[in-house]
């Protein structure tokens, strides 16, 4: 208790003297939780400490929640934490759902009760006002030739298409992180974006996320025409504020050429820095450069 008391008082201690400023007008600000993970993970904080921590230390008002950072989400849970929002003035972006089975299995019905197990975390995110959930493409076995990839794109487009079909009447969009995987291949993403082909099904391009050897601004460029959430990944700083491990302000215009406006969620997942001062540090970029 009393490790998790001081972290507490150190963020609110770091966090009082940072003004409370408006997001450009050209996007709005949100944190991914997962840039707080290790905090969460190590029990100094918690899912519902996450609002406040959002608005207090970083004067950012926009909510990425990933599910495996929460307990157990029970309607009084839920009610707590749409308590902390409304006292913060903070507001649901979207909710990263992960573990809930895989969308591109090559058993129908194992790959169709993923689709349903989603349904709870579709309704939880309207109910916290966000406007999509992030979910995996998949699949048991990776394919790896033109008919394997063929064919999984065809058992994937089942599946999303049955969670859209679930979320439409809630308004809330169903999109595809690059996460690892097939998943990283921009090309197969876009092969399932034209297949299901419905207005609520679409990309978060994540600035990472890609194979070394893949040009990522070639491919966050494929991604970004079916985009409903931007991941500003970032990995580290260098003492002038310049992100060290890929150019940021290459990959920002290649975010606003598309004409996307909306939400750019922070996501700080280096290792040298400190969470809280990563999250800093890439708001600080983002902000230069909005």
């Amino acid at each position: 208790m009393k490790r998790r008391s001081l972290l507490k008082t150190s963020f609110l201690a770091a966090g009082a003297a940072l003004p409370l400023r408006a997001a450009p007008a050209r996007f709005r600000i949100s944190l991914a939780q997962w840039s707080i993970h290790k905090a969460i993970q190590s029990r100094m904080i918690t899912n519902l400490d996450f609002p406040r921590i959002a608005r207090e230390q970083f004067g950012i008002e926009g909510l990425e929640f990933v599910n495996g950072l929460w307990e157990a989400p029970t309607q009084d849970y839920l009610r707590r934490l749409k308590a902390s929002m409304q006292k913060t003035g903070t507001t649901g972006v979207l909710l990263m759902v992960d573990g809930e089975g895989m969308m591109g299995h090559s058993d129908r019905a194992t790959r169709m009760k993923a689709a349903d197990n989603h349904h709870k975390w579709v309704d939880i995110a309207a109910e916290l006002g966000c406007h999509s959930i992030r979910t995996n493409m998949y699949p048991d076995r990776q394919p790896a030739t033109p008919a394997e990839i063929s064919e999984f794109v065809k058992r994937c487009s089942e599946s999303f298409a049955a969670l859209c079909g679930y979320a439409q009447p809630r308004k809330i969009s169903v999109i595809i992180e690059n996460h690892g995987g097939i998943s990283s291949n921009p090309d197969v993403v876009v092969q399932l974006m034209k297949a299901v082909s419905l207005p609520n099904f679409g990309t978060l391009p994540d600035f990472g996320n890609f194979p070394k050897e893949l040009d990522r601004y070639e491919a966050v460029g494929k991604l970004m025409p079916y985009a409903k959430g931007v991941s500003f990944k970032c990995y580290d700083f260098s003492p002038d504020g310049r992100e060290t491990t890929l150019d940021l302000g290459r990959m920002m215009k290649v975010v606003a050429d598309t004409g996307y406006r909306e939400w750019v969620g922070i996501e700080y997942e280096g290792s040298r820095l400190t969470e809280f001062e990563g999250i800093q540090a890439a708001k600080r970029a983002l902000e230069r450069l909005l």
